[in-house]
């Protein structure tokens, strides 16, 4: 292991958290992680449902999109820009010549791959087969979030010639293409010969290598259960007016929820200064505040 690559593997990990509860933070389950824990986010990712296969997907995802813009960066002893995208390109608007910087995703995806899967391919389970699925999900997902940009040349600003490179798009573009394939993830069993995995429902379609895939349902995380890694909803903030996975009678299980009026501080009435600052004023109003009620007992 290389130690110049330790710190864009924890920048990887920490993207692929504050992605996940970006993306849940209005669903039961929000993507919390337990403090002292070695597997971060608990006893949920045992369990191989759909809540894991996020968490293994974005975390790959993480990590590639972490190592690829350090190579970009020039932080990293054994990689650097994508030494592939050399000579010229053709796209809609004609012929171009490779340059700049092009992201070398090949770079991050192939030491993501050797680092993440490493402990999977020891096991070879069913669940092991799970994990590998979705970690290569989430490399795929940062692959399919790049886009080519150009730079014009020539007299007075003429197109004449154009410079271009390949780079990645915000990682939140990622994260939320990860979150429809959470959506619409497939349900597998391991095959006969333990060699694979196959549809648990045969008149559903088979996953592509983009799709995400689990093995057990998830609970329903309306109660804390320490067996299931679940925190429950007990005391969450809800919204009373939505019918959504935030609304009240969803986020509380039907249990009910609290309302109370607090005092809510925020900054107003800002304005531009030259140069350069913004001055606000601080300014407060009363809100109702609705939370979940806790299971009867």
């Amino acid at each position: 292991m290389h130690p110049d690559l330790m710190l864009p593997l924890g920048d990887g990990a920490r993207m692929g958290v504050e992605e996940c509860q970006h993306h849940f933070q209005d669903q039961r389950w929000n993507c919390s992680t337990v403090n002292r824990d070695a597997s971060l986010f608990g006893r949920v990712i045992q369990k191989g449902s759909r809540e894991a296969a996020f968490v293994y997907a974005i975390s790959s995802a993480g990590v590639v999109y972490a190592v690829t813009r350090a190579c970009s960066r020039g932080t990293l002893l054994n990689c650097g820009c994508d030494p592939s995208r050399r000579g010229s390109g053709r796209d809609k608007g004609g012929v171009f010549d490779w340059g700049g910087c092009s992201d070398n995703v090949r770079y991050g995806s192939s030491f993501s791959r050797q680092f993440i899967d490493a402990k999977e391919r020891r096991q070879r389970d069913g669940r092991a087969l799970m994990n590998l699925h979705n970690n290569r999900a989430g490399r795929k997902a940062v692959k399919k979030f790049r886009t080519l940009q150009c730079k014009c040349h020539g007299v007075s600003g003429s197109c004449t010639v154009r410079t271009c490179w390949l780079a990645m798009q915000e990682f939140r573009l990622v994260a939320a293409h990860l979150k429809t394939r959470y959506n619409g993830a497939t349900h597998v069993m391991m095959a006969q010969d333990g060699t694979a995995l196959r549809v648990a429902d045969r008149n559903h379609k088979r996953p592509t290598r983009s799709d995400l895939v689990y093995l057990e349902g998830s609970p329903d995380y309306c109660v804390q259960d320490s067996k299931l890694g679940s925190l429950g909803t007990e005391g969450r903030t809800c919204n009373k007016s939505s019918m959504g996975t935030d609304g009240c009678d969803i986020m509380c299980c039907g249990r009910g929820y609290h309302t109370r009026v607090v005092k809510q501080h925020y900054k107003c009435e800002c304005k531009f200064h030259w140069c350069c600052f913004v001055h606000c004023k601080d300014c407060q109003q009363w809100v109702e505040l609705h939370t979940c009620k806790g299971p009867r007992l």
